[in-house]
């Protein structure tokens, strides 16, 4: 079934938080619902829709950010209570907006995620968990990393209490009081989750999980161990997910999947006959999408997705059509009721422009006397910063209230800028005087009017650390910047795993010495990227990587006055012990350092870059070739005199040339990471052989893997 939506702007709040946004149940005879939200100003507004205008409810004053908005209410009862979580604070409304409630936890930092139950409430900071049962504590919990979300499997149906938590090392944990019950793997850092149908499905214990790199998937949580259902894979390579929720839009008696992203799309599935999910309507907006509920809000009759954006526009993608229905020989008519709404914003838009004049001349006139003081204005920067494991490139998503004007990157190791599709700002790239200032990079990315949104992808090179900058400078006046530092870190293109293949030929690295967990934890945390900052309980830890670029590994393993690290990369190894040696002398510790080195080690992670190596070097090859081949082509008329292979390049050659333009560097990166590894080969020898490198890059231009086996034996 063909699914069309119609989209209506309802209002705005201020900027908003993930899930801040639900609709209240309906009751008695009236059909349309409200929608209650809650905005980073610490308002929460609840407000119905009466003939296209926006009638408010209720509406708080303003107080800390609100992160977190839930519904609740006695078990088997309408769960019409508002509650809102802002700081350590959780504070209830009635769907009247009389607050009933003011509950100061004990949690020293701020409230990230909240789930309610009857009188259970559920609440994590970045690493604790607590549940409260009538404001009374129960339970406890300390997550190995950042906890994103918590849910509790419904207790009506299964009449025990699961909570699960949504952690950012890839796994979601399953307790049992103050215990863990088990942990499972899932295959992105999970950002939010949700029951299945909004009730776990028909056991009760089916949860729909959102990672932060787009993929979707549901999970059975029974008693004794996880059983998954579903994945969905993120091949459109849209942003992660933000919101989910369950609602039957398509009138089929099956409640569908709703999703929001932070990239600004918006996606409905519904399920086919073996109950997998099926794409079935799309929709992409400007900015992030941080709640989405479906119901009826609008118009009495209509189903629709009500939507939260970050900016916070409360907005509804509705069935109901927009144009009435056309006899025949007639043309198509804007229903009444939508053209009274076109002639109101006309007026409403006059008024604005009309006050925006006035205010401009009295800045004007103000800024002429010497007693003003100009302020600098205060903007949200929504901002992240993460590592993709299908390019091994980094994303960096910024996401600003206003529209954004430039934004400058700056920085002081060498990074390559890659093409993003769904960025429209034009870049130009400013020289650098490396020796003097020590900048890699100096690009400015100007953007077009009304872009809130936007995208940059950059790759990084191992063994080069520092930081990069950006400097945001959104649409407003007097001109004001924001900074934000993003750590390029010596191993940053390694990415947590949970298993590695024992198989390979490892290297090791030991270090032994007078330092703490808490020391040789916060070298770690500078090397790796996603190591928790926090030190880890217990006496000793071991973390699991992969490196996204290579596919080699890295197991990491250490304690007080002690450190194993193992690999089947001898370039991990050398990085690992060149860093780790200056960040112990820079706290005046001695280290003892010893290592293993497993020469098959070099010829395996030579034969791992191999088929990346024989890839590009054809790519390059295919596209050097195209026009030559365009020109034989326009003299000859045709192309039937060619072989079937190079007709086949130039069928492909645009998105040869589009590949090919889209990986920068890329033969470069695979030539440096070979050298690299030749010379770590030799250095653990205790021999210099740079002086041959000239001798190693002569035969990758003329690449022979045999070759380069030999050359790397008898060197």
């Amino acid at each position: 079934m063909e699914l069309q939506l119609n989209r209506m702007d309802y209002l705005q709040v201020g900027v908003t938080s993930q899930k801040t946004m639900k609709l209240l149940p309906t009751s008695g005879r009236r059909a349309t619902q409200k929608v209650v939200i809650g905005d980073q100003d610490g308002i929460v507004t609840c407000f119905g829709i009466k003939k296209s205008e926006a009638v408010p409810v209720f509406k708080t004053l303003p107080g800390q950010k609100i992160s977190r908005l839930e519904l609740g209410g006695a078990l088997g009862t309408v769960q019409e209570k508002v509650f809102v979580a802002a700081g350590s604070e959780v504070r209830g409304f009635t769907k009247r907006g009389k607050q009933f409630l003011s509950f100061e936890t004990n949690l020293t930092e701020s409230i990230k995620a909240m789930h309610i139950s009857g009188s259970d409430l559920f609440l994590c900071a970045s690493y604790i968990y607590n549940h409260y049962c009538d404001c009374k504590d129960q339970h406890y919990y300390l997550s190995g990393d950042k906890i994103s979300d918590v849910i509790c499997l419904p207790v009506e149906k299964l009449e025990r209490i699961t909570p699960i938590l949504a952690c950012q090392d890839r796994v979601l944990r399953a307790l049992q009081g103050s215990e863990l019950l088990y942990e499972v793997e899932v295959p992105g850092a999970p950002s939010v989750l949700t029951l299945n149908d909004g009730n776990g499905g028909e056991s009760g214990e089916e949860i729909l999980y959102g990672t932060s790199d787009g993929k979707i998937g549901l999970i059975q949580i029974t008693k004794n161990l996880p059983v998954p259902k579903w994945e969905i894979f993120n091949e459109k390579k849209r942003g992660g997910v933000l919101c989910i929720d369950n609602f039957d839009i398509l009138g089929d008696g099956v409640k569908d999947l709703l999703i929001g992203r932070d990239d600004g799309s918006v996606e409905v599935y519904g399920y086919d006959s073996a109950n997998e999910p099926v794409l079935c309507f799309e929709h992409a907006l400007t900015e992030s999408i941080t709640s989405i509920q479906g119901g009826c809000v609008g118009k009495d009759g209509y189903d629709e997705i009500v939507l939260a954006t970050y900016s916070g526009w409360v907005t509804g993608l509705t069935t109901e059509p927009v144009y009435k229905e056309a006899g025949p020989g007639e043309d198509i008519k804007i229903s009444q009721e939508m053209q009274n709404k076109i002639a109101s914003l006309r007026s409403e838009l006059e008024q604005l422009q009309f006050k925006v004049l006035q205010e401009r001349e009295r800045y004007q006139q103000s800024s002429q006397s010497s007693t003003a003081v100009s302020a600098v204005p205060v903007f949200s920067v929504n901002d992240k910063f993460t590592l993709n494991r299908d390019d091994a490139s980094y994303s960096l998503i910024l996401e600003v209230q206003m529209a954004i004007d430039n934004v400058l990157i700056q920085s002081d190791v060498p990074v390559d800028l890659l093409d993003v599709d769904k960025n429209s700002a034009i870049v130009s790239f400013s020289i650098c005087d490396t020796e003097t200032n020590g900048n890699f990079l100096l690009a400015t990315y100007r953007c077009q009017a009304n872009t809130t949104w936007m995208e940059l992808k950059l790759r990084s090179i191992e063994g080069q650390y520092g930081t990069l900058q950006a400097y945001i400078t959104p649409r407003i006046q007097p001109k004001a910047c924001q900074i934000r530092q993003y750590q390029i870190k010596p191993l940053s293109l390694h990415q947590r795993t949970h298993v590695i293949d024992e198989s390979r030929p490892m290297n090791t690295l030991s270090l032994t010495g007078q330092f703490s967990f808490a020391e040789i934890h916060s070298w770690v945390v500078f090397c790796l990227p996603e190591v928790p900052e926090k030190t880890p309980v217990g006496e000793n830890i071991t973390f699991y990587f992969q490196n996204t670029f290579l596919d080699t590994q890295l197991e990491c393993s250490y304690r007080k006055g002690e450190g194993v690290f193992k690999s089947d990369n001898i370039s991990t190894i050398s990085i690992l012990k060149d860093v780790l040696s200056k960040e112990a002398t820079k706290r005046k510790i001695n280290l003892n350092i010893s290592y293993d080195i497993t020469e098959e080690s070099v010829g395996h992670t030579l034969k791992m870059i191999h088929p990346k190596l024989e890839y590009q070097l054809l790519l390059a090859k295919k596209v050097h070739l195209i026009d030559a081949l365009k020109e034989l082509q326009i003299h000859e008329g045709n192309t039937d005199f060619l072989i079937p292979e190079y007709r086949a390049i130039l069928e492909d050659a645009e998105k040869l040339q589009e590949e090919y333009k889209k990986q920068p560097a890329h033969l470069e990166r695979l030539y440096g990471m070979i050298t690299d590894l030749f010379i770590d080969k030799f250095k653990f020898k205790g021999t210099n052989v740079k002086t041959k490198v000239p001798l190693l890059l002569e035969i990758l231009d003329n690449y022979d893997q045999a070759a380069l086996m030999k050359f790397f034996d008898t060197a």
